[in-house]
């Protein structure tokens, strides 16, 4: 990750149709700084299509988004694809929408702030930053990870459907019948993954062993891979330029967002990928 002075120039000023319907002040505050500041030409899309076809005619202008976390991964994803992403140089971000939604643009290092963030824009540095590109050329900005699997209890009749007699000899049974040894471990044997887990060709697990939990995130240009597994080996780690896993369905988040379900999927690690404007270091 490095940083350099950001251009101004002209500006592409992208507002997420979802950021206009929940804040419009802060969508008019951004821009009015930034056309303040710059040459902006300012879009208004009412749809994902209408969004993509606006950031395809960008000409010269540098893209600012004014919106949430999707917004920007929908903005990465669509010149990832246009195989744009070095000919458009560095992309900002003003963020608009509610705390939730913007983790990944906290994790990055831009102001939530709408005023700081269209000051970011006009005279921050640019950071680049590492891209993970999936099999059918998804991306992911910040992280990936497939959360445990959570144990389901066995279905049960409302009382209701039953006597009042009937509910009360159930009870009877039950309180006298000793527990069940194992019926715990059984429920968490039941809530692990069979997944086949390899780094840049290195097996890590396999269908043959539980897996509890994998994530993916970048570190210094590589995929930082954290297998833990429901065995005595503990968590496996591993850095890598490539990670496939494959198995029985699973899902996945990325970037704050549920992906799949899948049985398998590589990624792909690209070291300095994307660059985004962000507050200049003030030393």
């Amino acid at each position: 990750m490095s940083e350099a002075g950001a251009p101004v120039g002209a500006l592409l000023v992208l507002v997420d149709p979802v950021a206009r319907r929940l804040d419009g002040e802060s969508v008019r505050i951004a821009k009015d700084v930034l056309s303040a500041g710059a040459a902006a030409k300012i879009c208004l899309p009412e749809t994902p299509e209408e969004f993509a076809r606006a950031l395809a005619r960008r000409g010269h202008r540098r893209p600012v988004i004014v919106g949430d976390d999707r917004a920007l991964v929908r903005t990465v994803g669509l010149l990832h694809r246009e195989r744009a992403l070095a000919a458009a140089g560095a992309l900002s971000l003003v963020p608009v929408g509610p705390v939730s939604a913007l983790p990944l643009a906290h994790a990055l290092g831009v102001p939530t702030g709408t005023v700081a963030a269209a000051r970011a824009v006009l005279d921050g540095a640019v950071r680049t930053y590492d891209l993970l590109v999936d099999d059918s050329d998804g991306v992911v900005l910040g992280g990936l990870r497939i959360p445990p699997l959570r144990p389901v209890a066995g279905a049960r009749r409302p009382v209701a459907a039953r006597s009042v007699w009937s509910a009360c000899r159930s009870l009877v049974r039950t309180l006298g019948r000793p527990p069940v040894a194992g019926a715990g471990a059984a429920a968490q044997v039941a809530a692990v993954y069979r997944l086949r887990v390899e780094a840049d060709g290195v097996l890590l697990a396999d269908v043959d062993r539980p897996v509890e939990d994998v994530s993916v995130a970048g570190r210094d240009g590589l995929a930082e891979v954290v297998v833990r597994t429901g065995d005595s080996q503990g968590t496996v780690t591993a850095l890598a330029r490539s990670v496939t896993v494959s198995g029985a369905d699973f899902r996945y988040r990325a970037d704050h967002a549920v992906a799949g379900p899948v049985r398998r999927r590589t990624w792909t690690m690209r070291p300095a990928a994307w660059g985004l404007t962000v507050p200049r270091d003030p030393s």
